[in-house]
């Protein structure tokens, strides 16, 4: 892509799609029941979110991935919204038989406040954040966002325990009955 070959970003999407569909499954399993996005639309709704052909603006693998898994989160954080919303049904369950072994689903007002949890971090520790997204989000492990920041896992597995308490801590706070 920056050499400006106009074929470069189908071969992008052509050698990362299978990853990305493993990584969109991987976020899809801690859904509610009744989620109607499938792995395969949420990559598909990434890439277009990111530009499609348009991506020349990333500038390595890590970025590329950040970007991605940004993607994912907003338009999963959007379905949650749309979904609560009562015109649309936000006061139902849904109840799909296959999907009720999902492990433990987190509920759409968990991942909305998640959401606006994790936008606060962005602004006090956008390094923690990055960590945060790309591990719970993208479902990398800890060694995979060391190599794609290029930092030690140490140095992922402080940030990760950093953001982690943060965000409890915040979303605690968020939560607690007023006094």
């Amino acid at each position: 892509m920056r050499r400006g070959e106009p074929q470069a970003p189908e071969q992008l999407l052509a050698e990362v799609y299978q990853e990305l569909r493993k990584l969109a499954a991987h976020k899809m399993a801690g859904e509610a029941p009744g989620h109607t996005l499938q792995a395969t639309a949420l990559v598909h709704e990434a890439w277009l979110r990111l530009g499609g052909e348009n991506i020349e603006h990333l500038q390595n693998r890590a970025h590329f991935f950040a970007a991605v898994g940004e993607a994912m989160r907003r338009i999963l954080v959007e379905n949650a919204r749309r979904k609560k919303r009562l015109k649309r049904g936000g006061d139902q369950q849904r109840v799909d038989l296959e999907a009720i072994q999902l492990p433990a689903p987190m509920p759409d007002e968990q991942l909305l406040a998640l959401d606006e949890a994790l936008s606060r971090l962005g602004e006090t520790d956008a390094r923690a954040t990055e960590m945060v997204k790309l591990h719970y989000f993208v479902g990398l492990t800890q060694e995979q966002v060391a190599t794609e920041l290029d930092v030690s896992i140490s140095t992922v597995e402080r940030n990760l325990a950093y953001g982690k308490a943060w965000l409890f801590r915040e979303m605690r706070k968020d939560h607690m009955p007023p006094a």
